[in-house]
Protein backbone atom coordinates (compact mmCIF):
# COMPACT_ATOMS: atom_id res chain seq x y z
CA UNK A 1 0.00 0.00 0.00
CA UNK A 2 2.87 2.31 0.90
CA UNK A 3 4.61 1.68 -2.43
CA UNK A 4 1.37 2.27 -4.33
CA UNK A 5 0.87 5.64 -2.64
CA UNK A 6 4.49 6.48 -3.24
CA UNK A 7 4.21 5.90 -7.01
CA UNK A 8 0.90 7.80 -7.15
CA UNK A 9 2.60 10.74 -5.45
CA UNK A 10 5.51 10.55 -7.90
CA UNK A 11 3.10 10.61 -10.86
CA UNK A 12 1.12 13.51 -9.38
CA UNK A 13 4.32 15.45 -8.72
CA UNK A 14 5.47 14.83 -12.28
CA UNK A 15 2.15 16.01 -13.72
CA UNK A 16 2.15 19.05 -11.44
CA UNK A 17 5.69 19.94 -12.52
CA UNK A 18 4.78 19.42 -16.16
CA UNK A 19 2.00 21.97 -15.84
CA UNK A 20 3.53 24.46 -13.43
CA UNK A 21 7.07 24.65 -14.83
CA UNK A 22 6.07 26.05 -18.26
CA UNK A 23 3.80 28.58 -16.54
CA UNK A 24 6.70 29.72 -14.36
CA UNK A 25 8.98 30.04 -17.40
CA UNK A 26 6.37 32.07 -19.30
CA UNK A 27 5.69 34.38 -16.37
CA UNK A 28 9.38 34.92 -15.67
CA UNK A 29 9.87 36.07 -19.23
CA UNK A 30 6.64 38.01 -19.65
CA UNK A 31 5.90 39.85 -16.41
CA UNK A 32 7.79 43.17 -16.17
CA UNK A 33 8.43 42.70 -12.45
CA UNK A 34 10.21 39.40 -13.17
CA UNK A 35 12.06 40.50 -16.30
CA UNK A 36 14.61 42.35 -14.18
CA UNK A 37 15.53 39.17 -12.34
CA UNK A 38 18.63 37.45 -13.73
CA UNK A 39 17.53 34.44 -15.78
CA UNK A 40 20.66 32.63 -17.02
CA UNK A 41 18.64 29.71 -18.33
CA UNK A 42 16.05 31.74 -20.24
CA UNK A 43 17.53 33.64 -23.15
CA UNK A 44 14.82 34.81 -25.53
CA UNK A 45 16.36 37.50 -27.75
CA UNK A 46 13.99 38.74 -30.42
CA UNK A 47 15.94 40.83 -32.91
CA UNK A 48 19.21 39.61 -31.48
CA UNK A 49 22.73 40.07 -32.82
CA UNK A 50 23.08 39.06 -36.47
CA UNK A 51 19.73 40.30 -37.88
CA UNK A 52 18.21 36.82 -38.03
CA UNK A 53 14.74 38.31 -37.51
CA UNK A 54 15.12 40.53 -40.60
CA UNK A 55 16.60 37.65 -42.60
CA UNK A 56 13.68 35.32 -41.84
CA UNK A 57 11.13 38.05 -42.57
CA UNK A 58 12.71 38.64 -45.95
CA UNK A 59 12.86 34.93 -46.66
CA UNK A 60 9.13 34.55 -46.05
CA UNK A 61 8.44 37.12 -48.78
CA UNK A 62 10.93 35.60 -51.20
CA UNK A 63 9.77 34.32 -54.56
CA UNK A 64 10.46 30.65 -55.11
CA UNK A 65 13.75 29.49 -56.62
CA UNK A 66 17.16 31.07 -56.18
CA UNK A 67 20.37 30.33 -58.00
CA UNK A 68 22.59 30.21 -54.92
CA UNK A 69 21.75 29.66 -51.24
CA UNK A 70 24.44 30.45 -48.66
CA UNK A 71 24.46 28.52 -45.40
CA UNK A 72 26.59 28.72 -42.28
CA UNK A 73 27.57 30.87 -39.34
CA UNK A 74 28.56 34.54 -39.14
CA UNK A 75 31.36 33.66 -41.57
CA UNK A 76 28.51 33.19 -44.06
CA UNK A 77 26.19 36.11 -43.37
CA UNK A 78 29.18 38.45 -43.01
CA UNK A 79 31.16 36.84 -45.82
CA UNK A 80 28.83 36.38 -48.81
CA UNK A 81 27.50 39.74 -50.02
CA UNK A 82 24.55 39.46 -52.47
CA UNK A 83 25.60 42.75 -54.07
CA UNK A 84 28.70 40.96 -55.40
CA UNK A 85 26.64 38.20 -57.06
CA UNK A 86 24.67 40.43 -59.43
CA UNK A 87 24.36 37.83 -62.19
CA UNK A 88 22.71 35.40 -59.80
CA UNK A 89 19.62 35.38 -57.63
CA UNK A 90 21.01 34.59 -54.18
CA UNK A 91 19.95 34.42 -50.56
CA UNK A 92 22.08 34.20 -47.43
CA UNK A 93 20.57 32.02 -44.69
CA UNK A 94 23.51 32.20 -42.33
CA UNK A 95 22.99 32.91 -38.64
CA UNK A 96 25.14 33.60 -35.60
CA UNK A 97 27.16 30.51 -34.57
CA UNK A 98 24.97 28.36 -36.83
CA UNK A 99 26.02 24.73 -36.51
CA UNK A 100 24.87 21.84 -38.72
CA UNK A 101 22.15 21.04 -36.17
CA UNK A 102 20.53 24.42 -36.93
CA UNK A 103 21.37 24.22 -40.63
CA UNK A 104 19.41 20.97 -40.75
CA UNK A 105 16.38 22.68 -39.19
CA UNK A 106 16.50 25.57 -41.65
CA UNK A 107 16.92 23.27 -44.65
CA UNK A 108 14.00 21.06 -43.63
CA UNK A 109 11.90 24.16 -43.01
CA UNK A 110 12.73 26.24 -46.09
CA UNK A 111 14.55 24.25 -48.77
CA UNK A 112 11.32 23.50 -50.67
CA UNK A 113 10.53 27.23 -50.76
CA UNK A 114 13.98 28.46 -51.79
CA UNK A 115 14.66 25.57 -54.19
CA UNK A 116 18.27 26.57 -54.96
CA UNK A 117 20.34 25.29 -57.86
CA UNK A 118 23.54 25.62 -55.82
CA UNK A 119 24.25 25.66 -52.08
CA UNK A 120 27.42 27.26 -50.78
CA UNK A 121 27.91 25.69 -47.35
CA UNK A 122 30.40 27.50 -45.13
CA UNK A 123 32.24 24.86 -43.07
CA UNK A 124 34.52 26.63 -40.61
CA UNK A 125 35.80 23.76 -38.43
CA UNK A 126 35.32 25.83 -35.27
CA UNK A 127 31.56 25.57 -35.81
CA UNK A 128 31.81 21.78 -35.93
CA UNK A 129 33.26 21.91 -32.41
CA UNK A 130 30.31 23.71 -30.81
CA UNK A 131 27.33 22.26 -28.98
CA UNK A 132 24.88 24.42 -30.97
CA UNK A 133 23.03 25.94 -28.00
CA UNK A 134 23.82 29.58 -28.83
CA UNK A 135 22.53 29.27 -32.38
CA UNK A 136 19.44 27.38 -31.24
CA UNK A 137 18.41 30.33 -29.05
CA UNK A 138 18.83 32.74 -31.97
CA UNK A 139 16.67 30.65 -34.31
CA UNK A 140 14.01 29.85 -31.70
CA UNK A 141 13.51 33.55 -30.90
CA UNK A 142 13.63 34.87 -34.47
CA UNK A 143 11.93 32.19 -36.55
CA UNK A 144 8.71 30.26 -36.27
CA UNK A 145 8.66 27.21 -34.01
CA UNK A 146 7.35 23.81 -35.00
CA UNK A 147 8.14 20.12 -34.57
CA UNK A 148 11.62 20.76 -35.95
CA UNK A 149 12.29 23.18 -33.07
CA UNK A 150 11.14 20.60 -30.53
CA UNK A 151 13.27 17.92 -32.14
CA UNK A 152 16.28 20.26 -32.08
CA UNK A 153 15.72 20.98 -28.39
CA UNK A 154 15.73 17.27 -27.53
CA UNK A 155 18.80 16.76 -29.68
CA UNK A 156 20.71 19.48 -27.81
CA UNK A 157 19.20 18.52 -24.44
CA UNK A 158 20.13 21.81 -22.79
CA UNK A 159 18.09 23.68 -20.19
CA UNK A 160 18.56 27.05 -21.95
CA UNK A 161 17.15 25.67 -25.19
CA UNK A 162 14.21 23.98 -23.43
CA UNK A 163 13.27 27.09 -21.45
CA UNK A 164 13.63 29.46 -24.39
CA UNK A 165 11.54 27.18 -26.58
CA UNK A 166 8.75 27.02 -23.97
CA UNK A 167 8.65 30.82 -23.82
CA UNK A 168 8.89 31.15 -27.62
CA UNK A 169 5.93 28.82 -28.14
CA UNK A 170 3.91 31.10 -25.85
CA UNK A 171 5.05 34.08 -27.93
CA UNK A 172 4.06 32.32 -31.15
CA UNK A 173 0.55 31.67 -29.88
CA UNK A 174 -0.28 35.07 -28.37
CA UNK A 175 1.99 37.29 -30.51
CA UNK A 176 2.69 39.91 -27.82
CA UNK A 177 5.58 41.20 -30.00
CA UNK A 178 3.58 41.37 -33.23
CA UNK A 179 4.51 45.04 -33.71
CA UNK A 180 8.22 44.41 -33.25
CA UNK A 181 10.46 46.05 -35.86
CA UNK A 182 14.17 45.36 -36.17
CA UNK A 183 16.24 48.38 -37.24
CA UNK A 184 18.19 47.96 -40.46
CA UNK A 185 21.22 49.53 -38.80
CA UNK A 186 22.38 48.49 -35.33
CA UNK A 187 25.66 49.90 -34.03
CA UNK A 188 28.30 49.07 -36.69
CA UNK A 189 26.06 46.58 -38.55
CA UNK A 190 23.72 47.25 -41.47
CA UNK A 191 21.34 44.64 -42.85
CA UNK A 192 21.60 44.29 -46.63
CA UNK A 193 18.71 42.68 -48.57
CA UNK A 194 19.52 39.10 -49.40
CA UNK A 195 20.62 38.21 -45.87
CA UNK A 196 24.04 39.89 -45.64
CA UNK A 197 25.20 42.03 -42.71
CA UNK A 198 27.69 44.74 -43.62
CA UNK A 199 30.10 45.91 -40.96
CA UNK A 200 31.43 49.45 -40.89
CA UNK A 201 35.07 49.44 -41.95
CA UNK A 202 37.32 48.48 -39.07
CA UNK A 203 40.76 46.89 -39.03
CA UNK A 204 42.11 43.91 -37.15
CA UNK A 205 44.87 44.33 -34.59
CA UNK A 206 47.38 41.52 -34.29
CA UNK A 207 47.01 38.99 -31.51
CA UNK A 208 49.28 36.02 -30.81
CA UNK A 209 47.59 32.63 -30.43
CA UNK A 210 48.70 29.49 -28.69
CA UNK A 211 48.96 26.36 -30.79
CA UNK A 212 45.78 24.29 -30.77
CA UNK A 213 43.79 21.68 -32.67
CA UNK A 214 40.39 21.59 -34.32
CA UNK A 215 38.18 18.98 -32.62
CA UNK A 216 34.84 17.88 -34.02
CA UNK A 217 31.61 17.25 -32.13
CA UNK A 218 30.11 13.89 -33.15
CA UNK A 219 26.54 15.25 -32.98
CA UNK A 220 27.49 18.05 -35.37
CA UNK A 221 29.11 15.59 -37.76
CA UNK A 222 25.93 13.51 -37.74
CA UNK A 223 23.81 16.55 -38.60
CA UNK A 224 26.33 17.67 -41.21
CA UNK A 225 26.01 14.27 -42.91
CA UNK A 226 22.22 14.61 -42.84
CA UNK A 227 22.41 18.07 -44.43
CA UNK A 228 24.65 16.77 -47.20
CA UNK A 229 22.38 13.78 -47.80
CA UNK A 230 19.30 16.04 -48.02
CA UNK A 231 20.96 18.38 -50.52
CA UNK A 232 22.26 15.49 -52.61
CA UNK A 233 18.79 13.93 -52.70
CA UNK A 234 17.54 17.14 -54.36
CA UNK A 235 20.35 17.08 -56.96
CA UNK A 236 21.62 20.43 -55.73
CA UNK A 237 25.19 21.45 -56.47
CA UNK A 238 27.07 21.62 -53.16
CA UNK A 239 30.11 23.83 -52.66
CA UNK A 240 31.85 23.51 -49.30
CA UNK A 241 33.81 26.60 -48.31
CA UNK A 242 36.28 27.27 -45.52
CA UNK A 243 35.97 31.06 -45.42
CA UNK A 244 39.15 33.07 -44.71
CA UNK A 245 40.24 33.78 -41.17
CA UNK A 246 43.37 35.74 -40.29
CA UNK A 247 46.58 33.97 -41.26
CA UNK A 248 47.88 34.24 -37.71
CA UNK A 249 44.80 32.47 -36.32
CA UNK A 250 44.77 29.88 -39.11
CA UNK A 251 48.45 29.01 -38.65
CA UNK A 252 47.93 28.54 -34.91
CA UNK A 253 46.01 25.33 -35.64
CA UNK A 254 48.34 22.38 -36.09
CA UNK A 255 45.86 20.04 -37.82
CA UNK A 256 44.53 22.09 -40.73
CA UNK A 257 45.61 19.26 -43.01
CA UNK A 258 43.24 16.94 -41.15
CA UNK A 259 40.30 19.32 -41.66
CA UNK A 260 40.97 19.51 -45.41
CA UNK A 261 41.35 15.72 -45.69
CA UNK A 262 38.17 15.10 -43.74
CA UNK A 263 36.00 17.50 -45.74
CA UNK A 264 37.52 16.36 -49.04
CA UNK A 265 36.50 12.81 -48.14
CA UNK A 266 32.91 13.79 -49.01
CA UNK A 267 33.97 13.95 -52.68
CA UNK A 268 32.27 17.31 -53.13
CA UNK A 269 33.60 20.64 -54.29
CA UNK A 270 35.64 22.00 -51.40
CA UNK A 271 37.65 25.20 -51.30
CA UNK A 272 39.83 26.33 -48.42
CA UNK A 273 40.13 30.06 -49.08
CA UNK A 274 42.86 30.37 -46.48
CA UNK A 275 45.01 28.77 -49.16
CA UNK A 276 43.37 30.13 -52.30
CA UNK A 277 43.62 33.89 -51.80
CA UNK A 278 46.21 36.18 -50.30
CA UNK A 279 44.77 38.57 -47.73
CA UNK A 280 46.40 40.98 -45.34
CA UNK A 281 45.36 40.45 -41.73
CA UNK A 282 45.47 44.13 -40.84
CA UNK A 283 43.81 45.41 -44.02
CA UNK A 284 41.14 42.85 -44.87
CA UNK A 285 39.74 41.73 -41.48
CA UNK A 286 37.96 43.52 -38.65
CA UNK A 287 38.61 40.71 -36.18
CA UNK A 288 40.43 37.38 -36.29
CA UNK A 289 37.44 35.56 -37.80
CA UNK A 290 35.65 38.09 -39.98
CA UNK A 291 36.51 39.97 -43.15
CA UNK A 292 35.86 43.68 -43.45
CA UNK A 293 34.15 44.84 -46.64
CA UNK A 294 37.44 45.08 -48.54
CA UNK A 295 38.16 41.45 -47.70
CA UNK A 296 34.60 40.36 -48.48
CA UNK A 297 34.82 41.80 -51.99
CA UNK A 298 38.11 39.99 -52.73
CA UNK A 299 36.77 36.72 -51.29
CA UNK A 300 33.53 36.95 -53.27
CA UNK A 301 35.27 37.70 -56.58
CA UNK A 302 37.33 34.54 -56.24
CA UNK A 303 34.28 32.47 -55.31
CA UNK A 304 32.35 33.81 -58.32
CA UNK A 305 35.26 32.79 -60.58
CA UNK A 306 35.06 29.27 -59.15
CA UNK A 307 31.27 29.08 -59.55
CA UNK A 308 31.42 30.33 -63.13
CA UNK A 309 34.36 28.14 -64.11
CA UNK A 310 32.75 24.95 -62.88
Amino acid sequence: MYMKNFFINIVLFFLFTLLVYPVFIILSGYLPILKNIKRPNLNYRLGSYGHMYSRINELKKLDNNVDILFLGSSHAYRGFDPRNFKEYKVFNLGSSAQTPIQTKVLLNRYLHKINPKTVVFEVNPGILERDGVESSLDIIANDKNDFLSIKMAFELNDIKTYNTLIYALFQDVLHPDKDFFEPIKKDDDTYIPGGFVEREINYYKFIDYNKSEWKFNKNQLKSFNECIYLLKSKNIRIILVFAPITSRLYSSYVNNYYVDSFIMSYNLEYYNFNKLIKLNDSLHFYDSHHLNQYGVDIFNRKLIDIINFN
